[in-house]
């Protein structure tokens, strides 16, 4: 159902229900909270990628699933495990990078933009496309609209349609688009590049950037003013600028 494999300070998540798109299931998404859990303590984990198996990245929710268990406690359930699943993504102190082969439809979109980062194939494709079933992607948008510009989010989420990754990454929905064949080298690319920053200052940097768009705009300077001024007094600020002041390669990182 969810497969992990480390190397290098890179966790590699990778949803396996193919025979479903990996339609994200009570079960999966169990299997992926506990496994983000598990690397939100451990220090070795510097990056996580978020990928899939089969023929499409992610096809939303399992309709399926959600058809044989009807009635308000258990969908408002299914929704509850859902925001606490993307809220745990935003607050991970590592970096996640969603790597899209295929198709990411629904709360595989949402999964998309509430990750930091984004890769895509040439051939991926994206949709908030409940809207087609009578489902308008409530809790897919709440992600979506915080990715992308909100005219075009709210044509995805009004006509259901289908964009390409092209579109996506003009949109800012994705940050790469490369050749099918390319994929897993630019991933592991970006997600090396990154592992090799100090830890600590991704951490901090990371619920920084989402806690400050919250806020107005002096209260957001007053608040980025204080990180950095903790920041600066980390052992990683010290040592690092005093490397680049002495022209010295980066120091190995303590991540405090």
């Amino acid at each position: 159902m969810l497969l992990r494999h480390d190397a290098d300070g890179i966790a590699t998540l990778t949803l396996n229900r193919p025979q479903s798109r990996n339609a994200l299931s009570v079960g999966l998404m169990a299997a992926l909270q506990a496994e983000l859990d598990r690397i939100k303590a451990d220090r070795a984990v510097k990056v996580v990628v978020l990928a899939a198996a089969g023929p499409g990245f992610c096809a939303g929710h399992d309709l399926r699933e959600m058809r044989a268990n009807p009635g308000r406690q258990a969908y408002e359930a299914l929704f509850a495990q859902c925001s606490r699943l993307m809220l745990s993504i935003v607050t991970l102190p590592q970096l996640v990078i969603a790597k899209v082969h295929a198709t990411a439809a629904a709360a595989g979109c949402q999964l998309v933009a509430t990750c930091d980062l984004a890769i895509a194939s040439s051939a991926a494709k994206f949709a908030v496309n409940g809207v087609n079933i009578g489902l308008f992607c409530s809790t897919p948008m709440v992600a979506l609209t915080r990715a992308i510009p909100r005219k075009a989010a709210m044509h995805m989420l009004t006509t259901g349609a289908m964009i390409d990754a092209a579109q996506a990454q003009r949109l800012g929905l994705v940050n790469e688009v490369v050749a099918p064949e390319a994929l897993d080298t630019a991933t592991a690319a970006l997600a090396a590049t990154i592992a090799a920053k100090s830890p600590l200052a991704l951490a901090v940097g990371k619920e920084a950037f989402y806690r400050q768009l919250e806020l107005g705009l002096a209260d957001a300077y007053t608040y980025a003013g204080e990180v950095m001024t903790r920041n600066m007094l980390a052992r990683d600020a010290e040592a690092g600028i005093d490397a680049f002041l002495a022209k010295q390669p980066a120091p190995q990182w303590q991540g405090r």
